[in-house]
């Protein structure tokens, strides 16, 4: 083998080493692109699933939103229901006990007249002070009297009528002539209705 081979044997090894770099080094960028793009669309799926997890976050927070309102809504009814169904229970809790004292007032009312027919000043006193304790102490605990006179038209709504008469006289004819039991109520409710006779 001359020298003239041996140069040209090494140059195509050479060459050919050169070629196969290049080659190698080509299919190195390649899979590293293919990698990068593989990687960046497995990037754009994780956002993509990412997104529609936050979309599923923010719809079950609007749903939790919504249940917290009506749930808020509905237990600010029942303040407001049982607030007022206490201050009502406070107002009439005493009407049972009011109720059973008023034939006892009534009983009172008839002794003073009876009394004040008599000349016994003192007894009359006696009774009157006791009658104003009783009356004082039933209005302490919220008994007002239902204001119904002689002469008033008569309306159903506030009073009950026993019987007509003929009305004495014309001015009368549809009003109240005479009242024969008081009628007492607790706060805004009537416990018992006043009994009148209505002229005709």
């Amino acid at each position: 083998m001359n020298i003239k081979n041996i140069f040209k044997n090494k140059s195509t090894m050479s060459t050919e080493n050169t070629d196969k770099e290049i080659l190698e080094n080509e299919n190195e960028i390649a899979s590293q692109d293919t990698e990068n793009q593989s990687n960046g669309s497995d990037l754009g799926v994780d956002s993509a699933e990412e997104l529609s997890v936050e979309q599923k976050l923010e719809e079950e927070l609007s749903i939790e939103k919504d249940k917290f309102l009506r749930l808020f809504a509905e237990f600010e009814n029942y303040k407001r229901r049982t607030t007022k169904e206490r201050i009502d229970l406070f107002k009439t809790a005493n009407q049972e006990v009011l109720q059973a004292m008023l034939p006892v007032l009534d009983d009172f009312d008839r002794a003073l007249v009876e009394i004040s027919k008599s000349d016994d000043e003192l007894l009359l006193k006696g009774v009157e002070l006791i009658h104003e304790k009783l009356k004082s102490t039933l209005v302490s605990k919220g008994l007002e009297e239902v204001e119904v006179r002689t002469g008033d038209a008569f309306n159903a709504d506030y009073a009950e009528a026993i019987t007509q008469i003929p009305a004495p006289s014309d001015n009368l004819k549809g009003k109240i002539v005479d009242v024969l039991e008081k009628g007492y109520k607790l706060g805004d409710k009537i416990i018992r209705y006043p009994k009148v006779v209505i002229g005709q």
